[in-house]
């Protein structure tokens, strides 16, 4: 699998790019901000962009959507509780960053189970992680999370925002990535990548 790691945005979110070696398709992962700078990476990587998935629908992960969905053709994929958060400057925080952001509409749902298929060789499967957003989302490819804002290396994520919950994010981390074998890589949203093994025997939250 091509796997390129991003930090895009004034917020330093994390933005995937992966692909498959075979076809060459391949998909964006919560293209937070920075679009052109993507944009170029996906054309030096010979790329061509089936999907945009965004994990959670809050600004510095959908921020650069409009940019490389004109750039790609590719569909914007998110958790339907989530996608009212793309076309409202309110609710996905931008207003309050001094900017009114949006995305262009989801071109599909997703839901917990979906398999996302990328080329020959990439599987994600959705599994719906509500507690940081109601409609948070992690992707599962083989031994690899990309866990959003679900899960950071030591941490977790913020649920003091509207959609939020403690009570539940704690519960979509125990029941649905901690389940899951100690090597399983998580990438997360932001900062640095961790593993389940060390999250489930070092992170405070836990």
């Amino acid at each position: 699998m091509i796997l390129k790691w991003l930090e895009v945005g004034s917020i330093g979110a994390n933005c995937y790019i992966i692909g498959c070696e075979e076809t060459r398709e391949g998909a964006v992962i919560d293209p937070g901000g920075n679009g052109p700078s993507i944009v170029q990476v996906i054309e030096s990587l010979k790329l061509k962009i089936k999907y945009i998935i965004n994990t959670h629908g809050h600004i510095d992960h959908i921020g650069a959507n409009r940019q490389v969905k004109e750039a790609t053709g590719a569909e914007i994929l998110i958790h339907e509780e989530d996608a009212g958060m793309l076309t409202n400057p309110v609710s996905n925080f931008s207003m309050f960053m001094g900017r009114n952001i949006t995305s262009p509409p989801a071109d599909r749902f997703i839901k917990d189970g979906d398999i996302i298929k990328i080329g020959n060789t990439i599987e994600l499967e959705v599994i719906h992680t509500p507690g940081h957003t109601r409609g948070g989302v992690c992707l599962k490819t083989g031994d690899i999370i990309f866990a959003g804002d679900t899960l950071f290396a030591g941490s977790i994520g913020r649920t003091d925002f509207p959609g939020g919950s403690f009570k539940t994010l704690i519960e979509s981390i125990n029941n649905k990535i901690m389940c899951y074998e100690d090597h399983v890589k998580v990438y997360p949203g932001h900062g640095p990548a961790t593993t389940v093994g060390f999250e489930r025997k070092h992170n405070p939250f836990l």
